[in-house]
């Protein structure tokens, strides 16, 4: 039509990454594969922990070059994810979506530093609406928070979750083969 952008345009014109058109199938555990330590693994040799999330970070651009986040800092957005969803009183398996969807618009290279946090609280937020029966005081709660939590604008954040649905092609509803991962992680860390 006249007057329409491209969706590579319009996803860039709103701040998405164009990302890779040739992404293979999602695994939901490749960003939580094994080879990348955690803070909480028993490392023999002593190694400093800057030392260790220097190397864990170059290895995991080596792996994904078209990722502009560091490991590191995609699994600081998770944490933050997971905790605003807690203090919403999110279902585990509803954060577990949203980690989904985030995880699926990282692996397609679309993050980057200026638009992470909005990805993250957009992701969230969808997650919320598609797996929750939220009333509106509920909604406007999360979004305060989200807000709070991610220092972003309501109205940023509100115009983002279409760009967001678009770059995930509308696929919000998920096979539960992609979220029983996120979802076991979430629920053993609650158990720590």
């Amino acid at each position: 039509m006249p007057g329409e952008l491209p969706t590579q345009q319009a996803e860039q014109h709103c701040g998405l990454d164009p990302g890779l058109d040739d992404v293979t199938d999602y695994d939901p555990n490749s960003l939580s594969d094994h080879q990348w330590p955690r803070k909480t693994q028993a490392v023999i040799e002593y190694v400093k922990p800057s030392d260790l999330k220097k190397d864990m970070n170059e290895t995991f651009k080596e792996k994904f070059p078209h990722i502009k986040l560091t490991l590191s800092k995609i699994r600081s957005l998770k944490r933050e994810m997971r905790v605003v969803g807690e203090d919403c009183g999110l279902q585990p398996v509803t954060i577990a979506m949203a980690f989904v969807y985030f995880e699926k618009l990282v692996l397609q290279g679309r993050l980057n530093k200026p638009n992470r946090k909005l990805v993250s609280a957009a992701c969230i937020l969808l997650a919320a609406k598609i797996s929750s029966d939220l009333k509106k005081q509920e909604v406007k709660h999360l979004i305060d928070k989200l807000e709070e939590r991610f220092r972003i604008s309501r109205r940023e954040l509100i115009s983002f979750e279409f760009t967001i649905l678009v770059a995930l092609e509308m696929a919000l509803y998920l096979p539960e083969s992609k979220v029983m991962p996120h979802y076991r992680r979430l629920v053993q860390q609650q158990q720590l």
